[in-house]
């Protein structure tokens, strides 16, 4: 099956024979396409069959000329587009003047290489970098990427270091965070003395790349649920640092597409399925999760501490929970003395936060869940130019961006605009992109919302404001990423978006044209009782469901006091607001299924009740759609008849997920557009994605999903920015 590859290319490319040798290649292997020069490397468009384009992308790094050098890149899988040959294009002289700021990349094996090496120079060097790795976006603070311009200014270049950095032939050439032990930033505690706190179980903060961490024994219980109540995070599992591959094996199930994505430039966080029982993980790191969430050392520092010890880390973000990720010593050791028994600082200053990447493996591919270090920020093409546009994105999992000409420029992670902590981290984010690409906006987008503290602040501009719903936003930045032209059928699905008429959306089908974007189908609307209580409580969901049904209300599983308060509340509509989110029905079904009953944290029910899947049949429960309305109330039906019956909760996981993705094809049959468009942050969950996709393709349409910017609120900014420029 043919397939077309966008990739972006950044680095020293141009005038080194790079474009030539792109051609060659493609034709070697029988693919068209085109490349040019841009604005900060190269554009590659390849088309063909797979196995072609895994050998051209293998071979792109490979065997590139040798003085041309890739810092980064970015692979798209897009449809076809039917070219015919391969050419060169000539570079468009017309495009906006961009500068690429490249993310912090993870260490290269040379530079590994090279601290362990007892006889090198910068053996034991926690701060080694070279032109392929090392800290990029956290240091810079201005245009051109030059040392005065970084948090390196401080630190004068010793004479070796300045011949390397002066060499063309050395891989440090203009290398800006160049240092060694005697002219570079130092540690305040040695390795030794590190890996002796945390075997001791001390919980340490740790100043990384974008900020600090909290790290400690992922074995010990005990330290463990400290770091739980210091850091007031209940539920919500932690992410484990491994020494290596192996050591990850041994906890996870891992496949080659894991390990590469592990082990690649980014080196997110990986969301792995954990092994039946983990040998050496303490309970408490994941609790509930079926999930690990994954990574190898990606800096020097890491990787020294792992030759000292030699056991897995928890290492989760330095901060309390809701708050922003610190970065400064001094504040760290403000906000972080509670939690942290020790700290490990350094000298060198951390100019911008950015958390770590989470991605996962779904349809195949990566999936990309939060975009921060090792993305953050490479740009996204999109199909035509577009109006100046500084977009706000969302409230949870906010991320900003600016549009100029077809780049948008999405901001890292910044989260939820909960405090005013992340109120201040989204307002510097805002000033950042806007410094560093000196951007001034013609409008401001942001979401439909009128109370999100990101809406609130596009009123300050005094600039044109597009108000953007939130679910056109989510499938337009599908839509973007895939290159997909218009028609397109839209599917957004996730918990909770104001709707345009005052209801709390969530299941939302569009059909897409000319930028007009009209609801065809939706869920059949329900009561949240409770509003945020019920998104805490999935029981208060299950029982509005019940209640409406006429259904035995007893199933809910509420106590018989509260089931009288619930519904009063009900029939008199207080506090209890309409909703068609799927997020929520999932929620209730999660718990009717007896599987899950709260949420600690955003989808941790759905999250488990995807785990329990069992089987792979297609069987579901009725999946009805009179007047294109999805009927909830025969599925909820089927499914207590089964829970009745006593029937395995995995066989009641595994139809009720079915039963979702009957709706989606049922909705495409009656839309009949042929490119669906998958978004929301429901499809993180890669059964329902992978079947809708299976299904549909099946059913002769043509399904697309996210890849690099996440399907959930991260992705927000994205969308506004297209449906406003």
């Amino acid at each position: 099956m043919s397939e077309r590859l966008r990739i972006a290319v950044f680095g020293a490319v141009q005038g080194v024979g790079f474009r030539p040798f792109v051609c060659r290649l493609a034709r070697e292997l029988s693919l068209t396409g085109t490349v040019l020069n841009a604005t900060s490397g190269a554009s590659i468009e390849v088309e063909g069959e797979r196995t072609a384009l895994d050998e051209f992308c293998r071979r792109l790094e490979r065997d590139r000329p040798k003085a041309c050098l890739i810092l980064a890149r970015e692979i798209t899988r897009l449809e076809p587009a039917g070219y015919r040959s391969f050419e060169i294009l000539s570079s468009d002289a017309t495009a906006p003047r961009t500068t690429a700021i490249l993310p912090d990349l993870a260490v290269c094996p040379e530079c590994l290489a090279e601290i362990h090496d007892p006889h090198a120079r910068r053996a034991g060097y926690a701060f080694t970098n070279c032109t392929n790795c090392g800290p990029r976006y956290s240091i810079i603070c201005g245009i051109p990427y030059d040392r005065p311009n970084t948090a390196m200014a401080t630190f004068v270049m010793c004479p070796d270091c300045r011949a390397e950095y002066d060499s063309v032939a050395d891989r440090r050439f203009h290398a800006q965070p160049i240092a060694c032990p005697r002219c570079g930033p130092r540690l305040s505690a040695s390795m030794e003395t590190v890996a002796g706190w945390l075997e001791s179980g001390e919980i340490v903060a740790l100043k990384g790349i974008g900020g600090f961490q909290l790290l400690c024994d992922a074995r010990n219980a005990a330290a463990v649920r400290r770091l739980r109540e210091r850091k007031h995070r209940e539920e919500k599992p932690f992410a484990v640092m491994f020494p290596d591959l192996d050591a990850i094996a041994r906890e996870c199930l891992i496949g080659a597409a894991e390990e590469a994505l592990l082990s690649g430039s980014a080196a997110p966080i990986v969301l792995l399925r954990a092994r039946r029982s983990t040998a050496h993980l303490a309970p408490e790191v994941s609790m509930s999760s079926p999930f690990v969430g994954a990574v190898l050392p990606y800096s020097p520092l890491h990787a020294l501490l792992f030759d000292r010890c030699r056991f897995p880390l928890v290492a989760t973000s330095g901060n309390l929970s809701d708050e922003p990720i610190a970065v400064a010593n001094d504040e760290a050791e403000a906000r972080l003395k509670s939690i942290a028994d020790r700290f490990l600082v350094h000298d060198r200053p951390i100019l911008r936060p950015c958390d770590d990447s989470v991605a996962r493996v779904q349809n195949g591919r990566e999936l990309v869940i939060r975009r921060a270090r090792g993305y953050a920020p490479l740009p996204v093409m999109v199909r035509r130019p577009l109006r100046r546009v500084l977009a706000l994105g969302a409230h949870l999992k906010n991320t900003v961006a600016v549009a100029v000409g077809r780049q948008v420029f999405l901001s890292q992670h910044i989260g939820d605009l909960e405090t005013a902590a992340a109120h201040q981290a989204f307002l510097r984010a805002i000033d950042d992109l806007r410094k560093l690409y000196e951007f001034d906006p013609e409008i401001v987008a942001c979401d439909l919302h009128p109370d999100y503290a990101s809406t609130r602040h596009a009123e300050t501009f005094g600039l044109p404001i597009a108000r953007v719903q939130h679910h056109m936003a989510h499938v337009a930045a599908c839509a973007a990423e895939n290159d997909i032209a218009e028609p397109y059928l839209g599917v957004a699905w996730d918990g909770t978006g104001y709707g345009t008429d005052g209801v709390i959306w969530g299941s939302e089908f569009f059909a897409v044209d000319q930028n007009h974007y009209e609801r065809v189908a939706h869920l059949r609307p329900f009561r949240l009782p409770g509003g945020e209580g019920a998104i805490r409580d999935c029981r208060r969901t299950a029982f509005s469901l019940l209640h409406e049904a006429g259904f035995d209300l007893t199933a809910s599983g509420i106590p018989e006091e509260q089931q009288r308060v619930l519904a009063a509340m009900l029939d008199r509509g207080i506090n209890s607001p309409s909703a068609t989110g799927m997020g929520r029905l999932l929620d209730a079904a999660a718990s009717l299924a007896g599987i899950a009953s709260h949420n600690a944290y955003e989808g941790q029910a759905p999250m488990r009740f995807e785990a329990a899947i069992a089987g792979d049949a297609a069987d579901a429960y009725p999946a009805e759609l009179p007047d294109r309305l999805l009927d909830w109330q025969p599925a909820i039906a089927a499914l207590l008849r089964d829970r009745a019956a006593g029937a395995d909760p995995g066989d009641i996981a595994r139809r009720f997920h079915n039963t979702l993705v009957a709706w989606i094809v049922a909705v495409a049959k009656e839309v009949a557009i042929e490119r669906v468009v998958l978004s929301g942050g429901v499809f993180q969950n890669a059964y329902l994605s992978e079947q809708a996709v299976a299904r549909l393709t099946a059913e002769g349409f043509r399904p697309f999903t996210h890849q690099r910017v996440p399907p959930n609120d991260g992705g927000i900014a994205l969308g506004q920015a297209v449906i406003a420029g």
